[in-house]
């Protein structure tokens, strides 16, 4: 091998192993934003969730009852009556699509009256990344985890907000059985961007 050619080779060997340095910092930075965001179960959170998107809430509304039709008896001659569940309506605008949804699809959910007071309230016009359970049988979801599946962000939707809040003590990502006190994150300046890396490379990790 000539002297040119193994300078060479050794140049484009150190700049590939300095692009793989970089790249496994730049994951670990986002990994360690992630769980600073979004707590140290961050990973089960991205993976149990069968929606998760930045986006707009359109609407927020009191629904009539649902009707939970229980399954057929064994014995057609037993009629089994169907339960009311109240429902609690929202209507998202998806800004940034990262699994179960499509970027600008406008999303309709159905949730359970009592899982909807077990999570920070959401209001028209708020930006927020969510974290949805896939829907149920009967069609209801909720951000998994509870408060834990909702993350604040600002006006532009593409930054974490600085009035971010998360559970004050460690929760499971099902659903908690009560509503949790709430403090204040730490987030510093954290992009979607940032999270969406973290989460994407959390649900490959899985497959």
């Amino acid at each position: 091998m000539r002297a040119s050619t193994r300078v060479l080779f050794v140049v484009l060997t150190f700049l590939s192993s300095v692009c793989l340095s970089i790249s496994a910092a730049g994951q670990q930075s986002d990994q360690v934003i992630a769980e600073r965001v979004l707590g140290p179960q961050w990973k089960q959170l991205s993976r149990r969730a069968g929606m998760i998107f930045a986006g707009t809430v359109l609407t927020t509304a009191a629904q009539t009852p649902a009707i939970d039709r229980a399954a057929p008896a064994a014995t057609p001659a037993i009629q089994i009556p169907a339960i009311q569940t109240p429902a609690v309506e929202l209507t998202f605008r998806v800004d940034r699509a990262i699994a179960g949804v499509e970027y600008g699809q406008t999303l309709t959910i159905h949730e359970w009256a009592g899982a909807w007071a077990m999570h920070r309230p959401m209001s028209s016009g708020q930006h927020i990344l969510i974290f949805l359970y896939p829907p149920s049988r009967l069609g209801f979801t909720s951000p998994v985890g509870g408060s834990l599946g909702q993350v604040a962000l600002d006006s532009s939707g593409k930054n974490v907000s600085d009035q971010e809040q998360k559970p004050s003590v460690a929760v499971g990502v099902r659903n908690a059985s009560s509503p949790q006190p709430l403090v204040p994150v730490d987030t510093g300046s954290v992009s979607v961007d940032q999270l969406e890396r973290a989460i994407r490379s959390a649900r490959i990790e899985e497959e």
